[in-house]
């Protein structure tokens, strides 16, 4: 029973770290890559779908993404799409291809960028408290409901703490990388 409880709590916090590293990935640095548009939805038919089930998004150089859409009819919408969307890209048109160059980040636009980083590291931090929360009170339960020792009960509360404590320092390594990389000229 505690090992379950003990592997839900670990995958959850895996999961955590994950999506706060998917989530780091679209806040930009001055470098080009192509994982910048995943979040970006088009309007295609009537449903949004990810632009890049319409497009096929390549690196020209390292500082301009290329878009090209699968269909003449929506290069205009993909580009409206990139545009709208809240990173800042200015996307041009050139026939067929759509270049989207990044352009260079202000003093200011990095301070800005380094807050939503720790903002979403914030939350990250929450979501694994919470989860181990939740695991805690999975443990007293079972002690109430005398499924499990009291010493079984501190044991698995320490193993969980462990775990905390492992994904917190994680997160806080990849807050430290993207400031890093936030602030490298």
């Amino acid at each position: 029973m505690i090992a379950d409880i003990k592997k839900s709590t670990e995958e959850k916090m895996a999961k955590t770290a994950d999506k706060l590293k998917t989530d780091l990935t679209k806040i930009r640095t001055g470098r080009a890559h192509t994982g910048l548009l995943d979040h970006v939805q088009v309007e295609y038919y009537g449903s949004m779908v990810p632009v890049n089930q319409v497009a096929n998004i390549t690196l020209i150089d390292s500082r301009t993404i290329g878009a090209q859409p699968y269909e003449k009819n929506m290069v205009g919408k993909v580009e409206k799409a990139i545009r709208d969307c809240d990173l800042g890209l200015n996307p041009a048109t050139q026939g067929e291809l759509i270049r989207v160059p990044m352009p260079m980040l202000t003093e200011e636009r990095r301070k800005d960028l380094i807050k939503v980083v720790r903002g979403e590291t914030e939350d990250a931090r929450v979501a694994v408290r919470n989860v181990r929360r939740d695991a805690n009170d999975q443990l007293k339960r079972a002690l109430k409901d005398k499924e499990i020792s009291e010493d079984d009960e501190r044991r698995g509360q320490d193993d969980i703490q462990k775990l905390t404590d492992k994904y917190i320092a994680d997160l806080d390594r990849q807050l430290a990388d993207k400031e890093k990389e936030l602030l490298t000229v």
